[in-house]
């Protein structure tokens, strides 16, 4: 038990929580007669002891289930339920369907035998889903709903469960079974939910305390240099306070670049027409006009793993409005949607705030390849050949088709296609992600894993080519 409360200490100071070594001896002594069993009175000896601010008390709160819960409810057992020949039933109808191979076998074992995951599957889960990786709360309920993907729960399982309906129907099985085979299948897929959440919630929380001094040692500015993954709640809040002197910095930089670039390349063909029509002496050198603010249109990608990168981009884009000819802004999970009004309504920061409240992430798959097809159809338009289209997200698409047709489509018209990724280079083509496939179709791809490389990709849409 002091190896935990040891652990949970470091993972509430990740997050950011002051906790003194006299703090943390005061809740060893708080705690030494109590037990885990005890609860209530365990959380309040911890929360009395170690928060002294109610800023804190909701990360408190957020982690100590992860330290201090059952890992999740265990999966129900149907044999209690189920007469041995309506079981024999459903085994014969499972063997009959799945075979040897099949990729769902394990996860139906959970959901319709009552199995619960062991350790060692627990983590070959995690691996796959890039758990490792994780390193803030808001990714928790996205990997959940990855390793859960990883385990074969998709639309080919859907397709699997009606299947089994019909043949234990054709097998004979009364109705009043199949509703209680199929009310403890969704009670087990709750706790099996809640197990991978959990364990997720918990490795991410080691994640952050494995570098509690690299957190102390980064503020301020220097937040910017840090992975918007790595930042917890309040260093968030620290950088969006940051974001309009940022701004101020680069409308200087764009501002700067149009009053250089305004005389342009020499136009030879001017210049000789008006000397010879005025016989201008000396010579009167003509330059051509060069239009360097550019015209933008914005498709962003605003599921769980890209939302907090999403945020600081269209803040900034729109805190420099006074540089930018025009923007579209459009978002995305599963289906495009247009939310340019948004923007001509508001302010930036509470425009991009409305933004996120209304797509909010849910149980459904992110889907690129559709948004990218419905924008074709609906507003295509909006792009030229003086247009710059930039697509933030981390190019996974669910294992859905990527329609690099809708793609191509849109660089034919557009002056420029640029790709903001917040993902690593290193993890591009892994798993679901087609990163690979749409890499080689844009002109420039950034990686934007930090504030300081997203204000640096934003600023080179400002220069001139």
């Amino acid at each position: 038990m002091e190896d935990r409360i040891i652990e949970f200490v470091d993972g509430l100071r990740a997050a950011g929580v002051r906790i003194s070594l006299a703090e943390s001896a005061d809740a060893f002594r708080a705690t030494e007669d109590l037990g885990v069993i005890e609860r209530d009175l365990f959380r309040a000896a911890l929360r009395t002891t170690l928060i002294k601010d109610s800023v804190d008390v909701a990360t408190f709160e957020r982690l100590f289930p992860l330290y201090f819960g059952s890992g999740g409810p265990p999966t129900f057992n149907p044999d209690a339920e189920l007469k041995p020949q309506d079981i024999n039933m459903l085994k014969d109808a499972l063997r009959d369907l799945l075979g040897d191979e099949n990729k769902m076998r394990q996860l139906l074992k959970y959901l319709l035998e009552g199995a619960n995951p062991s350790r060692e599957e627990m983590e070959r889960l995690a691996q796959q889903a890039g758990v490792p990786l994780a390193r803030h709360p808001y990714q928790q309920q996205w990997l959940t709903r990855r390793m859960l993907r990883q385990l074969g729960m998709d639309e080919e399982f859907e397709a699997l469960m009606a299947q089994l309906i019909q043949k234990l129907q054709e097998m004979g099985m009364s109705r009043e079974t199949l509703q209680k085979l199929a009310a403890i299948a969704e009670e087990n897929l709750r706790r099996l939910e809640e197990q991978f959440e959990q364990y997720v919630g918990m490795q991410i929380a080691k994640n952050q305390a494995k570098q509690p001094r690299e957190r102390q040692q980064f503020r301020g500015t220097d937040l910017m240099n840090r992975s918007f993954n790595s930042l917890n709640e309040r260093e968030i809040q620290d950088l969006r306070n940051q974001i309009r002197r940022l701004a101020a910095r680069l409308r200087s930089r764009a501002a700067l670049r149009q009053r250089r670039g305004k005389r342009g390349t020499l136009d030879a063909k001017r210049t000789i027409r008006m000397n010879l029509r005025n016989a201008s002496v000396p010579i009167e050198i003509k330059h051509k006009r060069r239009h360097l603010k550019p015209k933008l249109v914005l498709i962003c990608d605003v599921s769980t793993s890209v939302r907090n990168v999403v945020e600081f981009m269209l803040r900034l884009v729109y805190e420099l409005q006074d540089q930018i000819h025009s923007a579209r802004s459009f978002v995305f999970i599963d289906d495009l949607d247009d939310v340019s009004a948004e923007f001509s309504h508001h302010r930036p920061e509470i425009a991009v705030r409305k933004v996120l409240e209304d797509h909010q992430p849910g149980y459904y798959n992110t889907n690129l390849g559709n948004s990218l097809s419905h924008f074709c159809k609906d507003y295509l338009d909006t792009v030229d050949h003086r247009t710059t289209v930039i697509l933030l997200g981390d190019g996974r698409n669910n294992y859905m088709n990527p329609r690099t047709d809708a793609f191509q489509e849109i660089k034919k018209r557009a002056r420029r296609v640029v790709w903001f990724n917040p993902e690593n280079r290193r993890v591009w083509g892994t798993g679901d992600s087609d990163m690979l496939v749409y890499e080689p179709l844009c002109d420039h791809v950034h990686v934007v894993s930090k504030l300081a490389e997203l204000a640096e990709a934003i600023d080179r849409l400002f220069e001139s080519r």
